[in-house]
């Protein structure tokens, strides 16, 4: 069996709960904690019969890897690992599918706020390379607060090549960046079958995924503001589109 791994946080535990709880193998609680957000977690358990241990404060930071860790942590069976074959089937699936695509993001907390603004604002699946690209760590998925539990995760070996594909499935690819070539992003029509593509505040999209953006847009800003935090401007991506695509429904 593969080594179980360590989710925590009251947010990431929740939703593993209400929607997988056949993965969680058990759950670790700190000493004295008796509160009702705990005591949710616990209801949400006990049908499924799982194991509930009491622990230390440093016994869950170990557990955890880290402080951060509010009080609750579970050990689960792990996940397997989607890929390029899982986003052949949801782009075949889904009829008005929505992606977004990040590339090179590679702090966990980032990743992390990006999917769970996918999660809310209805995101099928968050695509990432491989390599060079933050992976879904417990770290991730604590920031993420119950959206990666909501949103397919999906890791490709080459992120152009992904693009490529998925015009393929008669999918549109957005990409946003600051370039001549670039539109408002509420000029640009977001409806449809489409994926976003989002790069690193530092280094933006890079130019081998840029050439397969069917169109660019940039978020316009006032001052002298030249970019934003990868998880913001994916949020105010992502609320544009699901503005059109509400609008014209």
């Amino acid at each position: 069996m593969a080594k179980a791994e360590h989710y925590y946080g009251v947010h990431a535990v929740e939703s593993l709960l209400e929607l997988e709880p056949e993965r969680v193998l058990t759950l670790f609680t700190l000493k004295g904690r008796d509160d009702q957000r705990l005591k949710k977690i616990l209801e949400l358990a006990e049908p499924f019969g799982i194991s509930v241990q009491k622990a230390s404060r440093d016994t869950l930071e170990k557990l955890a890897g880290l402080p951060f860790h509010q009080g609750v942590v579970a050990a689960v069976r792990p996940q397997p690992t989607l890929n390029e074959d899982d986003l052949e089937k949801l782009l075949t699936q889904q009829k008005d599918v929505l992606i977004l695509a990040l590339d090179q993001i590679t702090d966990p907390h980032n990743l992390g706020a990006c999917i769970r603004t996918a999660a809310a604002m209805g995101v099928d699946a968050v695509v990432v390379p491989r390599d060079r690209s933050a992976s879904l760590t417990p770290t991730a998925r604590k920031v993420a607060a119950g959206g990666a539990e909501k949103v397919k995760f999906i890791q490709v070996t080459n992120l152009g090549k992904t693009l490529a594909a998925t015009k393929l499935h008669d999918v549109k690819v957005v990409g946003t960046l600051l370039d001549e070539s670039a539109m408002p992003i509420q000029s640009c029509d977001l409806t449809g079958r489409l994926v976003i593509v989002m790069g690193a505040e530092d280094t933006g999209i890079r130019p081998i995924n840029q050439a397969q953006c069917d169109e660019k847009v940039y978020i316009p800003m006032s001052g002298d503001l030249q970019s934003l935090n990868v998880s913001v401007a994916a949020g105010m991506a992502l609320y544009e589109a699901c503005r059109q695509r509400i609008s014209q429904a």
